[in-house]
């Protein structure tokens, strides 16, 4: 397996194009199982999820191409309606071709989902949801068989607890329901309202998407369309976070005038950080300015709060700087894998169940370290960047998840940085 070194101690300069948000483009291929005209989508980030995705696909009889930078989706009926453990249980996204399978034809069989070891990831909200439009549910061997004779029907649907991908899988389902749908207690972020204007492209009708109510009017039928990617909000708070923690001046391209705001907003705490949009919105210019005391109380929260897929990143940052802060994990229990690993490096640190209380360390030391999960690698490689010495960060199969090419991004603004390739 590959491992990536880095060598600390180098403050950040230069420019870095933000991919396309990972999180928008799974659910979003995923649709192209809603219609059987071509799909065409661009900015899709180059991740193993989306290759693992696109595998997915082309077993239930999607043909996928790439034509130049976009890549298209055509979807016919598949000979089987199952999709196996072996693909599923690479992501846990795979679960959303649960609901398009099931608007589309009526039946599908889903192993359960994969992903990111970091606690349970309950999929009752999408059966509850699914089950009030008129599916029936058999688990089975690790398979969930859902079948609903005569088609889903529209249903008022209260989510029990906020979830992004119920909301997605829901809301994608009842594009093709009979009748009307409300989706009551939604997920309200961005990567959702992106899965919104795809779908009212393909002549879907849903209003109140990127509000806690969803309406969608179901449709005989959908067709294609041409669609590009929102910019990736978590990679681009990944690198705001680089530059706080090592110092410098960078310039994130790619972005939009919404992505600049939020991060403006959940980083204006950070007083000694800068963040200035630029070009009309696209693009945002982050500079660490004179070091400043900083007492932190974070509370991760659904958006627009602080986004959980910020956590570990933000607790590397604070490492190095001075005063005591506290980070509250309130979206997923066992969060807090990458705490051990940054010990090991040296780091001051301290849990108490979901919190986790950061404290200056004066010796961060370079270390040979694990990586656990997707945004628990991208906080040690901030803290590799961090300290003094050379950091071996192993496991790197979970950042190429999440993160394109990150090494050569974080290369091209000074960062001593390379994959060493196994």
């Amino acid at each position: 397996m590959d491992k990536i070194q880095i060598i600390g101690g180098n403050p950040l300069i230069g420019e870095v194009k933000i991919s396309g948000a990972k999180n928008s483009a799974l659910p979003i291929m995923a649709a192209s199982l809603l219609t059987d005209e071509v799909i065409s989508i661009s900015n899709i980030p180059y991740l193993s999820d989306i290759n693992s995705m696109i595998k997915l696909l082309e077993s239930l009889n999607v043909t996928v191409t790439k034509k130049k930078k976009n890549i298209n989706f055509k979807s016919k009926k598949p000979s089987s309606f199952s999709a196996s453990y072996e693909l599923v249980r690479r992501m846990r996204a795979s679960f959303l071709i649960l609901g398009p399978l099931l608007a589309r034809y009526g039946n599908a069989s889903v192993s359960l989902p994969g992903g990111c070891a970091i606690g349970t990831r309950p999929v009752d909200l999408h059966l509850d949801g699914f089950e009030k439009m008129g599916v029936q549910f058999k688990i089975n061997s690790g398979y969930i068989s859902g079948n609903c004779k005569g088609g889903l029907k529209g249903s008022v649907i209260k989510l029990k607890r906020i979830s992004v991908g119920a909301t997605e899988n829901l809301m994608m389902a009842a594009t093709l329901a009979e009748g009307n749908t409300v989706i009551k207690n939604s997920a309200r972020e961005p990567e959702i309202v992106d899965l919104a204007e795809l779908l009212i492209k393909m002549g879907a009708n849903i209003e109140g998407h990127g509000s806690e109510v969803i309406k969608i009017t179901g449709r005989k039928k959908l067709n294609g369309c041409n669609f590009r990617i929102m910019p990736d909000r978590i990679e681009s708070g990944t690198f705001v976070l680089c530059v706080f923690g090592c110092s410098g001046k960078i310039k994130l391209l790619n972005l939009n005038k919404s992505i600049c705001k939020h991060l403006q907003d959940i980083f204006k705490p950070l007083k000694s950080l800068s963040l200035i949009p630029q070009d009309g919105g696209k693009s945002l210019l982050v500079e660490k300015k004179k070091e400043t005391e900083v007492m932190l109380k974070v509370k991760t929260r659904e958006y627009p709060g602080f986004p959980t897929d910020l956590q570990a990143q933000l607790t590397s940052s604070l490492l190095k700087t001075r005063g005591k802060s506290e980070i509250q994990e309130n979206i997923f229990e066992n969060r807090f894998m990458h705490v051990s690993e940054l010990i090991r490096m040296g780091a001051n640190l301290k849990q108490n169940g979901s919190t986790v209380i950061v404290s200056k360390t004066d010796n961060l030391k370079g270390a040979e370290v694990m990586a656990t999960d997707l945004r628990a690698s991208s906080s040690l490689v901030i803290a590799g960047l961090m300290a003094d010495g050379q950091t071996i960060i192993n496991r790197v199969y979970h950042l190429d998840r999440g993160y394109e090419e990150i090494e050569k991004k974080l290369e091209r603004c000074g960062a001593k940085i390379k994959r060493i390739k196994k």
